[in-house]
């Protein structure tokens, strides 16, 4: 399968295509995957018919890049506001048992919570047929493409928030074409960084939870994303490991399909703007936080799941404290 990075060479950014077993080689041609997207859009190529046409560059030895923080963002925009970040909660079967346990204790043991009336709808009618458009899931807002950090980066949690926790997940990449069309770009690794504290207090804390830095694999697979994708979440603690579990995900674990999560974030206007760059972050099952761990500034949360080839690597750093001022024109 296609694998597209971005990767710093020589202190210029070169995207890198790969198959995930032989040879890393350089795209020539272009100086980033936004342009190689919008050319490949013009051309009316997939990326795979484009760059076949394109020159090969030289080899890029992805493990030397990872170990010497070389490796970027997949796709970036050069106005971070015009990339949007976003996504979908409750979308995988068994997510909704850590999010029902944070709110039931708010409502009484027989009657179901919000979150598990919500994952139910998503069971009964999120896999639509073909042309059609089932239930809409749970959406959430995470900033702009500011907020996005590549493998090796620091999360940085604000200085008020109540937690930083892991949210193993696959993220899906777009750019909005010339006439409105949404293209799907790839798919990649991503840790969407919450408040879990924070949310537990209140459901309709959520929005304010989720404004928070996230983390992105350097791989954007292209092509359609496999029906069973299994990784493991894993945070060390030092040398220690002090978490280790598998995700699932695909829609083999989805109460979604992906066309559908895709149709509901995608039929408002605003969000089908030229030029624009949109991360749609897919959910999870798997926390630590559901597990009792409370994260601390150094702890380092790893990502993996074939078959994507490198492994998400990002620390948890704190803010220091920032006050508001509000004044008065």
């Amino acid at each position: 399968m296609l694998r597209l990075l971005q990767v710093s060479v020589d202190g210029q950014v070169r995207v890198v295509a790969w198959d995930g077993e032989g040879e890393a080689r350089i795209v020539e041609g272009v100086s980033s995957t936004y342009e190689l997207a919008q050319k490949a859009i013009a051309a009316n190529k997939s990326f795979a018919d484009f760059i076949s046409g394109q020159p090969v560059g030289p080899a890029v030895d992805l493990a030397l890049a990872a170990r010497e923080d070389r490796l970027r963002l997949p796709v970036e925009h050069a106005d971070p506001a015009h990339f949007i970040v976003a996504g979908t909660g409750l979308t995988h079967l068994g997510s909704a048992d850590g999010r029902d346990k944070m709110h039931k204790a708010a409502q009484s043991a027989e009657k179901p919570t919000d979150s598990m009336r919500m994952f139910l709808m998503g069971v009964e009618g999120g896999k639509p047929k073909p042309g059609e458009a089932g239930v809409q899931p749970e959406w959430f807002y995470k900033g702009d493409g500011s907020q996005l950090k590549s493998t090796g980066e620091d999360l940085v949690s604000p200085a008020f928030a109540l937690d930083g926790g892991e949210e193993p997940e696959l993220a899906a990449i777009y750019l909005i074409g010339p006439d409105g069309t949404p293209f799907r770009l790839g798919f990649c690794l991503a840790n969407e960084f919450s408040d879990h504290v924070t949310e537990k207090g209140n459901y309709l804390w959520l929005a304010h939870s989720k404004l928070r830095q996230a983390s992105l694999g350097p791989e954007l697979l292209v092509g359609e994303l496999p029906s069973h994708v299994e990784g493991t979440s894993r945070i060390r603690r030092g040398e220690k490991v002090i978490f280790e579990k598998p995700f699932l995900s695909g829609e083999a674990n989805m109460s979604h399909t992906i066309a559908n999560l895709e149709y509901h974030n995608f039929k408002y206007d605003l969000f089908r703007r030229p030029g624009d760059l949109h991360v749609h972050f897919f959910g999870t099952a798997t926390l630590s936080f559901s597990e009792g761990i409370k994260t601390e500034p150094g702890d380092q949360f790893e990502i993996s799941a074939a078959p994507f080839g490198l492994t998400l690597v990002n620390r948890l750093a704190v803010a220091a404290e920032s006050p508001v001022a509000i004044r008065a024109l």
